[in-house]
């Protein structure tokens, strides 16, 4: 959960300064100085599975993509991301992959498109590389903004999310259906209120001026306080987005990795027409995978982590990419390549901790579903 990042050169979001009154626990995080805790994981965690947590996330990348009409903007786009964005309407999102042109995946972004632009959230250690690559691509007519330091971006998760939201929103938050949004006020703050999320819960991710942040956060930290609202930490969003098998980017993808062998075929449009890296991962298809991300649940003690050795009799066959012990399970889970002869579930290997073989299981996945509005 940390980098490299010294203290005088990490960033700092509009909410620093709000969140420095909680008791929390800070770290580098892509090059922001970000809490990774505040009551202690564990708790966190259940917060947001059983009624609702809030998280700042305005170190994430805000790019628009901004043509001489929003075709234009669309039909670059189009170039540089695997799944299908002519057919998004305005008022819609859409997760993608960004590919190299040998299928490694430079980033992972969410598409939105309004009726004049299209906007990318991009991760925030990836935010300058994706400026630079949408931006050196770019047509003639086609210019990239980015809007990073401008943006706050408040997510309030959980099943009671609605609930909360509902009576500050003057968007319709029961007829906003997931992964689109609309403009409107929550309390007196102009938001973009997007159906959208990244723990397995139901909730919304709020987009606004940076000068509104501590008002966007004091109000929905005011309204959620009778449904046990809470300030959610980087740790929590881990564990979360881990029991829904959500990737993480350096973790299960990155450059060495294609989105194919990362289970996110579903967002490779192959015959869309062309983009970048699309002619790697048709003859990947065509080929056949070598290895393949599996979940994976412990039947010893042990909890794996990123970077541990899957073993089958004592043979390597691939690495542990993320894992946790499961507040929701209560027992310890990963996710992990292998090589695909192993991905099947039921399928027995170890995991190497600490020069020892703990026994684990290949899973079906997602390891938990929860109250997420698909």
């Amino acid at each position: 959960m940390t980098d490299t990042t010294t203290a005088a050169t990490m960033q700092r979001t509009p909410l620093y300064d709000r969140l420095k009154e909680y008791p929390a626990k800070w770290v580098p995080f892509g090059g922001w100085e970000m809490p990774v805790e505040f009551g202690g994981i564990l708790k966190e965690h259940r917060c947001v599975r059983q009624g609702a947590g809030l998280f700042d996330l305005s170190h994430m990348g805000e790019l628009d993509v901004i043509g001489r009409d929003v075709d234009e903007a669309v039909a670059h786009v189009q170039r540089l991301v695997t799944n299908d964005i002519a057919s998004l309407e305005p008022g819609a999102a859409r997760y993608t992959a960004v590919c190299r042109p040998d299928g490694g995946i430079l980033d992972d972004i969410i598409v939105y498109r309004s009726a004049k632009a299209l906007t990318l959230v991009v991760n925030a250690s990836n935010t300058s590389r994706m400026f630079e690559w949408f931006s050196v691509h770019a047509p003639v007519g086609v210019r990239i903004k980015d809007r990073t330091l401008e943006t706050a971006l408040i997510a309030l998760q959980g099943p009671k999310a609605a609930e909360i939201l509902r009576p500050l929103s003057s968007v319709d938050v029961d007829a906003l259906r997931f992964y689109h949004f609309e403009e409107g006020l929550v309390g007196n703050v102009p938001c973009v209120v997007s159906r959208t999320g990244y723990t397995g819960e139901d909730g919304f991710e709020l987009y606004t001026h940076e000068s509104k942040a501590v008002e966007l956060w004091d109000t929905l930290i005011a309204a959620g306080a009778p449904h046990g609202i809470a300030p959610i930490g980087l740790g929590a969003r881990d564990t979360l987005r881990l029991e829904a098998c959500y990737a993480l980017y350096g973790n299960e993808i990155d450059e060495d990795h294609n989105p194919l062998e990362a289970g996110l075929g579903w967002v490779v449009k192959l015959q869309k027409g062309d983009f970048i890296g699309r002619e790697a991962l048709l003859e990947i298809k065509q080929r056949g995978l070598s290895r393949t991300l599996v979940g994976l649940t412990m039947e010893d003690r042990g909890v794996p982590r990123h970077g541990f050795e899957l073993l089958h009799q004592d043979r390597p066959i691939g690495v542990v990419t993320s894992g946790t012990f499961s507040p929701t399970l209560e027992h310890a889970v990963a996710l992990g390549y292998v090589e695909k002869e192993f991905k099947a579930p039921g399928t027995e290997v170890d995991v190497k901790i600490r020069n020892s073989a703990a026994r684990a299981k290949v899973a079906k996945t997602p390891f938990y579903r929860g109250s997420v509005k698909h």
